[in-house]
């Protein structure tokens, strides 16, 4: 699937998620993506996210939200991404707070971002969480569990070192490929274990597999 799927059927969108844990920069990577393979951004930050993208990056709440196709308030809960209805590919959630994680788990949801998560779960849509703790205690790795057994895809953002980074922006853009190849999308900037970037060939120097 490339960024050509019907929106009519509502294939073609992806809900966007920041919330407050460090890693901000995932989810604004994962915007520009989706913009660049013309999929229809819907996105939701949540205030700690707002305070999260202050502190590490140089851009404002309002230049990210600027990104998305359609963004919402933290909290209206009565938004288009709150309903079943409204069909989408499925969410991301970059990066993910334990208590985002914690309040998807319970279907105890208190914000718009964990809302639509929960109806994403419902809805047997794709639910991806970038989970940024370390190091996890036992009650962290059972609430991960349980979200793992209820369909969500837990997915710590681990650099790849045989794509060989030499830029933050590379070891950004390797776990951003892995989410759209998740959500089905071929993004050109990803990186494969033997591949040239986004081209299927081999590298010109290749690496010892570990």
């Amino acid at each position: 699937m490339t960024g050509e799927k019907s929106r009519d059927s509502g294939q073609n969108r992806v809900v966007v998620g920041i919330s407050g844990a460090s890693g901000a920069a995932y989810g604004i990577r994962l915007l520009d993506a989706l913009a660049e393979l013309g999929a229809e951004s819907h996105l939701v930050i949540s205030k700690a996210g707002e305070m999260a993208i202050g502190y590490e990056t140089g851009l404002s709440p309002k230049a990210v939200a600027a990104k998305a196709g359609r963004v919402y308030a933290a909290g209206d809960v009565g938004a288009a991404i709150a309903s079943g209805s409204f069909r989408t590919a499925g969410m991301v959630i970059a990066p993910c707070s334990v208590r985002s994680w914690s309040e998807i788990a319970s279907g105890v949801t208190s914000s718009l971002l964990t809302r639509a998560a929960d109806v994403t779960l419902k809805e047997r849509r794709k639910l991806i969480l970038l989970v940024r703790e370390t190091p996890l205690h036992a009650g962290h790795l059972r609430t991960l569990g349980q979200l793992a057994d209820m369909g969500a895809i837990v997915m710590p953002p681990v650099p790849a070192f045989y794509a060989m980074p030499e830029t933050v922006s590379d070891i950004v853009d390797q776990t951003v490929g892995h989410v759209l190849d998740l959500l089905g999308y071929d993004w050109p900037n990803a990186r494969r274990w033997g591949e040239d970037r986004g081209k299927g060939t081999k590298r010109a120097k290749a690496t010892k597999q570990p």
